[in-house]
């Protein structure tokens, strides 16, 4: 089951994943144009900083999120905005998004919440159902790569990232990273719906 308490943990003020900047790997992945504008979908939008910096810079962006108090505040910052930016409460693993097909999805962080590796599976088997042929899912993803830590993000290996993936969609790139502002290794995937 996905977090039971997201949203109080939005009420409490306690989002130590939200640290209200662009997420530079997804900021390089674009300035390096390895993907276009285009519509988009992000998993786990929290306060929505992800997808409001991509709808500055002219993707089409759903923003979804399983706290209803995150979209809350997402739709606050992105009021009065002439953006092509939408926020909808959604649980993921239940539902699918609407107004796709997309030919991006983003998750920072999203994808590695679940435990079991059936949720995860069933979480990559909903980006490629969300996905145009050929659309690509980023999703950064806490590693087990690093010195032991007590705090941060959830931490999987490189073969449990593979086994939820592949058999969904065709993994592009893998590589070791870092989650900005928590030095916490992190992986970089990079998976594309098969054509």
């Amino acid at each position: 089951m996905p977090h039971p308490s997201w949203n109080d943990s939005y009420a409490a003020g306690e989002l130590p994943w939200d640290t209200g900047e662009p997420e530079p790997l997804l900021v390089e992945f674009v300035t390096l144009d390895r993907v276009q504008p285009t519509r988009t979908l992000e998993v786990g939008a929290g306060t929505g900083t992800n997808s409001l910096w991509l709808a500055e810079r002219g993707f089409d962006v759903l923003g979804i999120d399983i706290a209803p108090l995150a979209i809350e505040r997402a739709n606050a910052k992105l009021e009065g905005r002439r953006l092509d930016c939408r926020f909808a409460t959604l649980d993921f693993l239940a539902a699918s998004a609407h107004g796709g097909p997309f030919q991006f999805v983003f998750d920072r962080g999203c994808f590695h919440v679940f435990d079991e590796a059936e949720e995860r599976q069933r979480f990559s088997a909903q980006v490629a159902a969300a996905l145009a042929p050929g659309g690509l899912w980023l999703s950064l993803i806490g590693s087990t790569e690093g010195p032991p830590r007590e705090v941060g993000p959830p931490r999987r290996s490189a073969q449990e990232v593979v086994l939820a993936i592949e058999p969904a969609l065709e993994i592009v790139e893998l590589r070791s990273a870092e989650f900005h502002g928590h030095g916490a290794k992190a992986w970089f995937c990079l998976a594309r719906r098969r054509l």
